[in-house]
């Protein structure tokens, strides 16, 4: 590659190249390192998993735009640094995929069967499952292609096998007929987190129930008439005094007669569930229903009768009801009451519903046989490693949320009534009833020898799975026998656990609770590499978890297809370059807030790109002019520059100053995780300080087409010495400037870098060199001062022209008055000042300067000189506002620094940098009070 770059940036044209350059080239694969103690520090960080049902999102832009700019930065550091990929098979989410396919053929997957089904699901994830990975490699994440994994893949299921029986063999997994959250439309549990709530308005039906023995009545309450066919009991308060007399009686159940048979008769009993306040103060028991009935019937002995089935269908042959949805069932069931004059009343009422997050229909509290782990073991040692600070949480609010969660924690129910995913390795009897959990396939009951068994059809949960990734995606639990340490993987050993997860709120407890609850189950078990028992800080996933925020659109709204507000990252990409959408989503990611994601700022961002664009070719052309003046350009062998010569110019010490501030500032924010202040730091550096100041400062110093006839044998030596050593130093400033800005733009600085390198880097990619470090480049804070005032110099003197409407072109004499100081910094930088600010020639003053035609500042006064008619009254609502705001901000520090609360608690630093700017402010007022008292009346 030469040193040409095309007129245009464009995009499309190198990211592309380079996304496939960095797959082909395998140039982010990390090897096993030989020795598990090698001194090399090391940065491993999990992709969460995305469904291979889904499509890149905002979301997952943010996610992984935020963990390949620390991932890179982490390796350009010097740090191994492993990202690991992979997809999660997604139970509920993949079948329903499926099973939507097969609906458009006419067909259902029990027309398939199970085993051809889940062939089918194979089938449709090799076609379309993975969409997101590849979109990364598009995108150019710079993952380990050679360990992406599948949870469902050859390795990773034999784990979960493994997972499972051991959970089961320590007691800790057990089977029962338990109160679940059921999806009538996905025929299945679900946890209590793949519910959502939602507040609606509904009713509140008043219902007489008989006494068995005549004489009278109760009154219940419930916002289910449906149910009532299940019901097995009425309870009221023991203190509810309006009942205290009907306790242990009988009540006749409505409707619950089937084919002329009498009502059912049902106990009255006493619980303290049943709230006084609550409608009639009497409530409907049905245990097989709903979560609190159920906990009711346990302390009372009450039977469990199920009366809808898998598609909350009434389940009641013989019924008049049998058959009908559960709604269509409450409406007749309603009309029939009222017909047998047993409706009292019905009262709007507000309920809250749950609703399930993958079909979003009502969830249906049922009795099902279920399996369960025993959470408390597990979430003890998860709490203790948060609460001792193994594992840290940014922003901090989410440890609290975390632990809060945590200590309220229910056992968890693993299994799900699905095809697709992780089959129970548990074999039931049909002899004896006996469950045989087992590694390999048994062929008798292990308890009464029968050959009758049958696997267990359900699947598990597909968080049980993921969350075992942190030790799975490293080969747990086949470790070499050879080494004699159990479950200690090679891999483990150099990578376990991981320094950080990056990830969304929404999966808090979806996945990282349970990847810290497993983790620190399993991996305390397994040995340390030197053999070692392991503690609990060394068995933790992970040892930070950085929470980022939402992506709304520009109005701060969430993204919903509802609002029709999604953004397509896609669509922007094509537009604007990936480049700039990473730009601008890290310039708005802070720790604890959201991102208004703008279309217009990433346009912003787009433009940044180009003038880097435009920049780099500006330096390439400066390269073939001094290679044709005679000039040999070689790249410097190393990234540092330890000093510079004594007679280096200003702009170029103070550019190497700001380069060390700047690599700092950006190596700090990145450890915060300010992905904003890292990347606001790059832009203000490259735009503000390199492009608009340095690169106009610099030529001056490169004039090429300077007739240098008459030149002395000295002058040209000069001449040659200074301009080597500014091209030399600008090249360095750039090659620099892009290893900066790299982790955030990786298309544009591998296009240019290599492009500066004629083809011929000392890396393959620039991923691979050190990211400038503060100590890099020499420090130069005088030249900084320095640099800060002939710029605010500059600033005032165009200020100042524009309002005097100076023509552009035209040079302008200017007069200072200051320390000695800056008018020796004035003096010696005239030709800076010529080109900058059209200064023709300085003079300096020994008084104040006043007058409509100067300006004052803190440390100068400035004039410039240009006949022009004044607008007094103008010139005077200019001062006047001035005044204000100097008085303003004299009032507003003398306020803080007469407060002595305020002064004994703020850091020194803070309250020095106050009375500075206070000083500063005091001579402003009384400048701009002498230019307003001078003016003629008007």
């Amino acid at each position: 590659m030469s040193q040409e770059l095309p007129k245009a940036y464009d995009p499309s044209v190198i990211e592309q190249r380079w996304a496939e350059y960095w797959v082909k080239e395998r140039l982010f694969d990390v090897p096993t390192p030989e020795t598990t103690h090698a001194a090399q520090k090391k940065f491993t960080i999990l992709l969460p998993p995305p469904n291979v049902t889904g499509r890149l999102h905002m979301g997952h832009m943010l996610n992984q735009a935020e963990m390949d700019i620390l991932t890179r930065w982490h390796r350009m550091r010097g740090e191994t640094s492993l990202w690991v990929p992979g997809t999660d098979h997604a139970g509920i989410a993949t079948q329903m995929m499926v099973e939507r396919q097969l609906k458009e053929e006419g067909k259902t997957r029990q027309d398939l069967g199970r085993n051809a089904f889940v062939e089918k699901v194979w089938a449709w994830r090799e076609l379309y499952g993975g969409a997101i990975l590849d979109q990364m490699k598009r995108l150019g994440a710079s993952v380990d292609w050679s360990r992406e994994y599948f949870t469902m893949d050859d390795k990773l299921s034999p784990a979960v096998k493994e997972a499972f029986i051991r959970l089961y063999e320590q007691g800790l997994i057990y089977r029962g007929a338990y109160i679940v959250n059921w999806d009538p439309v996905a025929q299945t549990a679900v946890s209590d987190l793949e519910v959502e709530h939602e507040e609606r308005l509904g009713k509140l039906y008043h219902i007489r129930y008989p006494l068995a023995d005549g004489t009278g009545s109760i009154v219940i309450a419930t916002t289910r008439p449906e149910t009532m066919l299940g019901d097995v009991a009425v309870a009221v308060n023991p203190t509810d005094e309006r009942y205290l007399a009907l306790q242990g009686k009988l009540v006749r159940l409505p409707l619950s007669g089937i084919n002329g048979t009498p009502d059912r008769e049902i106990p009255i009993l006493a619980d303290d569930w049943a709230k006084p306040e609550f409608g009639t103060g009497a409530v409907k028991v049905t245990p097989a229903h709903d979560s609190n009935d159920f906990a009711i019937g346990q302390r009372h002995n009450l039977p469990n009768l199920t009366i809808l089935d898998e598609t909350a269908h009434v389940l009641l042959p013989g019924s008049p009801y049998h058959g009908l949805d559960r709604y269509a069932a409450r409406e007749k069931i309603v009309a029939d009451l009222e017909a047998q004059g047993l409706l009292v009343e019905i009262k709007e009422h507000t309920n809250a519903i749950g609703l399930s997050q993958r079909t979003g229909v009502v969830i249906e509290p049922r009795l099902s046989q279920q399996w369960f782990i025993k959470i408390q073991p597990l979430a003890d040692k998860a709490i203790e490693a948060v609460d001792k600070g193994y594992i840290k949480f940014t922003p901090d609010q989410y440890r609290k949320t975390y632990d809060e969660w945590m200590r309220n924690i229910h056992d968890w129910c693993i299994s799900r009534q699905l095809w697709w995913g992780h089959r129970i390795p548990a074999w039931h009897c049909k002899a004896c009833a006996a469950i045989t959990v087992s590694r390999e396939t048994p062929t008798h009951c292990t308890t009464c020898n029968s050959a009758d068994i049958t696997q267990e059809t359900d699947v598990l949960d597909t968080w049980f799975s993921s969350g075992l990734l942190p030790f799975t995606v490293f080969g747990w639990p086949n470790a070499n026998p050879d080494t004699g340490m159990p479950d200690l993987t090679p891999d483990l050993a150099a990578f376990y656990p991981t320094q950080l997860l990056v990830t969304g709120f929404d999966i808090l407890f979806f996945w990282v609770a349970r990847m810290i609850m497993l983790g620190c189950h399993f991996m305390l078990d397994v040995p340390m590499p030197d053999g070692s028992k392991r503690t609990l800080a060394d068995a933790v996933p992970f040892k930070e978890v950085y929470i980022h925020g939402l992506v709304r659109d520009a109005n701060r709204e969430k993204m919903s297809k509802t609002k029709g507000n999604v953004i397509n990252p896609i669509d922007i990409i094509e537009r604007f370059g990936t480049d700039a959408v990473r730009f601008t989503l890290a310039s708005m990611a802070s720790p604890g807030t959201d991102i208004a994601f703008s279309e217009a700022r990433t346009e912003g961002y787009r433009a940044f790109a180009n003038k880097i664009w435009n920049a780099a070719r500006f330096l390439f052309m400066n390269i073939e002019n001094a290679k044709a003046a005679g000039y040999k350009m070689t790249m410097r062998d190393t990234n540092t520059v330890t000093e510079l010569p004594t007679n280096t110019p200003l702009e170029t010490r103070w550019i190497f100053d700001r380069l060390s501030a700047v690599s700092a500032e950006v190596d700090r924010a990145l450890a915060d995780y300010r992905f904003d202040e890292a990347a606001n730091a790059i832009y203000q550096f490259f735009w503000g300080e390199f492009c608009d100041w340095y690169l106009e400062l610099v030529k001056l110093r490169l004039e090429f087409s300077r007739d240098r006839s008459s030149f002395s044998q000295t002058e040209e030596a000069m001449f040659h010495a200074t301009t080597g050593h500014t091209l030399g130093a600008l090249v360095h400033v750039f090659e620099s400037a892009l290893r900066l800005l790299s982790p955030f733009m990786p298309f544009l600085t591998e296009e240019i870098w290599h492009a500066l390198y004629e083809g011929k880097p000392p890396a393959k990619s620039i991923a691979l060199t050190r990211y400038p470090q503060a100590t890099d480049f020499p420090a130069d804070p005088v030249a900084t001062s320095a640099m800060k005032t002939l710029q605010d110099l500059i600033v005032t003197v165009r200020g100042l022209r524009k309002e005097l409407g100076v023509p552009e072109k035209e040079a302008t004499a200017i007069t200072i008055h200051a320390s000695n100081r800056i008018n020796a910094l004035a003096d010696a930088n005239q030709d800076v000042l010529a080109r900058m600010a059209r200064v023709q020639s300085v003079e300096f003053a020994s008084e104040p300067l006043t007058g409509t035609n100067a300006r004052s500042t803190a440390d100068f006064d400035v004039a410039v000189l240009y006949e022009r008619q004044i607008d007094v009254p103008a010139e005077r609502e200019r001062l006047t506002k001035d005044l204000a705001k100097y008085q303003k901000g004299l009032t507003s520090a003398d306020k803080q620094l007469n407060n002595e609360a305020f002064t004994a608690k703020a850091p020194a630093h803070i309250i020095e940098g106050l009375r500075k700017q206070s000083a500063e402010t005091k001579i402003l007022y009384d400048k701009t009070k002498a230019a307003l008292d001078a003016l003629p009346p008007a």
